[in-house]
């Protein structure tokens, strides 16, 4: 069975809410924590044992990002998906990004093949990808993707900043949508 750490990114609305569409008001903690109740969801159904790192609106304790790495390390998770809104300054940013720790780690494979269930379920949105080490993923020093013990990736599912993203990202349908495909990618995984 496999073991899954899913961590809605940022703290929640008045502690932490992340990235906030200009116009609507849309919160990106209030999203990721949505889509990850989503996805513990079609996981469990599918057998996996799931956690999450923050399961109510505000948590202060999830402000700490060491406080979500030991808690999937602690419970020997045997995958971390951080699940995120990006933004940008320019409003026409638009697309999906799935990234992983620098060089070739065990995240690579997992953030391959929740991509390649984004980019499948999700034909019309842009797959922000680089290719240039030969997988989709794209690579930071992300905290949480280079203090846990098991494979990570962060998923930003698209822009917030970007008003007709945003308009999707606070869609049920579209948000049910979008955690088929992660956890259809985690379990493409194990």
């Amino acid at each position: 069975m496999l073991k899954v750490c899913l961590d809605p990114g940022h703290a929640g609305r008045k502690i932490d809410p992340g990235a906030v569409n200009q116009n609507s008001g849309l919160q990106e903690a209030d999203i990721a924590l949505l889509v990850s109740q989503k996805v513990k969801e079609y996981l469990e159904a599918s057998g996996c044992e799931v956690i999450l790192t923050r399961n109510d609106w505000e948590d202060p304790k999830t402000d700490d990002l060491a406080y979500r790495t030991s808690l999937s390390n602690n419970w020997g998770a045997d995958a971390f998906v951080s699940l995120h809104c990006n933004s940008a300054s320019t409003p026409d940013a638009e697309g999906f990004e799935v990234w992983t720790s620098p060089g070739e780690t065990a995240g690579d494979k997992l953030a391959t093949c929740i991509f390649k269930q984004i980019a499948g379920a999700f034909p019309e949105r842009q797959a922000r990808a680089d290719y240039s080490d030969g997988d989709p993923d794209k690579e930071s020093k992300f905290y949480v993707l280079v203090h846990t013990d098991a494979p990570a990736t962060l998923v930003e599912m698209a822009f917030i900043s970007n008003d007709e993203e945003a308009q999707l990202l606070s869609t049920p349908a579209w948000q049910d949508r979008m955690a088929a495909a992660i956890a259809r990618g985690i379990t493409d995984y194990e």
